[in-house]
């Protein structure tokens, strides 16, 4: 049976870390989030947020913007908390409403504040190893797997998914921990094949229970990024887990495995930023 990787222990051990370092250090380290819009799931998101800088001792400023904000009014609030020397690190919630660019309003947060990761600038410097803030999840994974006691260098790894925020910055995370890297896509022939390669299966394609044992190697180490809600109304990911738990060498659950780590790394991130 597979070890579980508990996302809400070790998101638990980021945050102490980072708790002890502001009160050892004294720092003086300010947030702002902005949601536009009252997205529910964003609303949660945002309020998990809030509760993570309380714990650490970090000061958050939210500003709730309605629907109906113009892209104009964020850009200019934007520029507003770049100029502000308090703040230390400026996050935007995705997603926005249709009518706002979101790249527009990443590229307008200043590098040197983007704790998610997402500018241009930040995806530059992790691509040819320089230092500035990683995406969120990807350095949580890295955490939960380094934590775990993971062996990355010189594993196969294979990553289902391209996306900005996952694949892509994971990938550049595994390739800088000596890992040899695949990332499949939608359009990736043989797919199964490819999969069962995998030392290491990263998995973030958005499709609930998609993964099952026949992509999967037996001993595999199997993290799982997406999170669904099933017919029954109970949160799942892009694995089914019952189907590959019993063949993996260790799996994230969902909920509890990768989600709580993306907060935590949040967290890390505002306390670099200082």
């Amino acid at each position: 049976m597979a070890k579980r990787i508990d996302g809400k222990l070790i998101s638990a051990q980021v945050k102490d870390e980072c708790r002890e370092k502001v009160k050892k250090e004294n720092l003086e380290v300010t947030l702002a989030v902005i949601q536009v819009g009252n997205d529910p799931a964003s609303t949660v998101y945002v309020g998990n947020k809030k509760k993570a800088c309380e714990y650490i001792g970090i000061r958050s400023l939210a500003y709730e913007l309605p629907e109906e904000t113009t892209e104009k009014q964020l850009l200019e609030l934007v520029e507003k908390l770049n100029q502000d020397d308090t703040v230390n690190g400026i996050l935007v919630q995705l997603p926005l409403p249709s009518h706002i660019d979101e790249d527009k309003v990443i590229e307008t947060i200043s590098p040197k504040k983007d704790v998610d990761g997402f500018h241009p600038q930040s995806v530059g410097a992790l691509s040819i190893g320089q230092p500035g803030f990683v995406s969120c999840t990807p350095a949580g994974i890295i955490q939960l797997l380094k934590r775990s006691g993971v062996e990355m260098d010189g594993k196969e790894c294979v990553i289902v998914g391209r996306s900005n925020i996952v694949g892509k910055p994971m990938a550049l995370l595994m390739l800088r921990e000596n890992a040899t890297v695949t990332i499949c896509h939608s359009h990736t022939a043989n797919l199964k094949e490819v999969t069962k390669r995998a030392d290491i299966l990263i998995v973030a394609i958005g499709k609930p229970k998609f993964i099952t044992r026949e992509y999967v190697k037996e001993g595999a180490v199997v993290i799982d990024v997406g999170i669904h809600r099933n017919e029954n109304n109970k949160l799942c990911g892009d694995v089914d887990f019952e189907d590959v738990e019993p063949i993996a060498s260790a799996i994230t659950p969902v909920p509890g495995g990768v989600g709580p780590m993306t907060i935590a790394m949040l967290m890390n991130n505002c306390v670099e930023a200082k």
